[in-house]
């Protein structure tokens, strides 16, 4: 049963985890398995449930809350490539941007398509969960690791906050790279924000340019994918679970708001190690819990 309690407590995870670079999906399957709300857990993986109409309300209210945090910066990209077309050619910065957004979109709107239900229904569990969330905190170190071999080897430091490539030098290529990278999300356990950052890291970019291209990537990706299952939420599924997908949105909005704002600032001095250590020491403890 999807009461308004449960609504506030998964609005508020949801919100949380989609930014921070833990996994919003593993933590919205482990957390309510480890304090016994089992109904929610089996309802996640189902083909059809209650539950994932309400996950759309969610995911909307994350992607208009990256809208608001981002307005500006995506006035200018919108306005940007809105030029470029005039001009039949990329002209400002910005629309080089809207461009890299543009084409490290693709992969993953393909994939998504294509294996994201199956993907959920069949990873979408305790177990499964906790062994991707441990390789998520591997995955984040080993970035770290490569990115202060990256860092030395181009002659900026090695500790990723003394410079490094503006997101515009990317080439079109590495942007596909970093997009591709976020398939891995589709996975219960594997953040979608950590590994594109670790993609920004490793193509140079230091933390903050790596974390602002990772967030305003994520945009798109998490507002289209709740438009398009809208019509779980507005359908039957949806029944019952209005008032509190309403309530979860908001909820969900405002930690995604001043979660995005805190990572923001975190990472114009600080690195995904803390992160990374947290996913390895929660993901053993899951793996005890839901494995052995």
């Amino acid at each position: 049963m999807l009461t308004f309690w449960r609504a506030i407590v998964i609005g508020l995870l949801q919100g949380v985890t989609e930014l921070f670079p833990v996994s919003s999906l593993g933590h919205s399957v482990l957390v309510p398995a480890l304090i016994g709300w089992d109904d929610l857990v089996k309802a996640q993986s189902q083909g059809e449930s209650f539950y994932l109409a309400f996950l759309v309300a969610l995911h909307v209210g994350t992607a208009l809350a990256l809208l608001v945090y981002f307005r500006s910066e995506w006035i200018k990209i919108i306005g940007g490539l809105l030029g470029s077309v005039r001009q039949r050619r990329v002209t400002t910065p910005d629309a080089r941007l809207g461009m890299l957004l543009i084409v490290a979109t693709i992969p993953t709107g393909i994939v998504g398509l294509a294996f994201e239900h199956s993907l959920r229904t069949l990873f979408a569990k305790p177990a499964a969960a906790a062994i991707f969330l441990t390789i998520n905190g591997v995955i984040l170190l080993l970035g770290e690791a490569l990115r202060r071999r990256v860092a030395a080897g181009a002659g900026y430091g090695g500790d990723g906050f003394s410079g490094g490539r503006r997101i515009e030098s990317l080439s079109y290529a590495e942007a596909v790279f970093i997009g591709f990278t976020q398939i891995g999300s589709l996975f219960a356990g594997i953040s979608r924000s950590g590994i594109t950052m670790v993609g920004g890291l490793v193509r140079g970019l230091d933390h903050e340019d790596a974390a602002r291209f990772s967030f305003l990537l994520a945009t798109p990706i998490i507002l289209a994918a709740g438009v398009y299952k809208l019509p779980d939420l507005i359908g039957h599924l949806g029944d019952g679970v209005r008032g509190q997908a309403l309530v979860g949105a908001v909820v969900a909005a405002f930690a995604a708001y001043f979660s995005t704002r805190f990572l923001v600032r975190f990472f114009e001095t600080q690195s995904l190690t803390p992160f990374g250590i947290y996913c390895l020491a929660a993901g053993a403890f899951c793996i005890v819990r839901f494995v052995f």
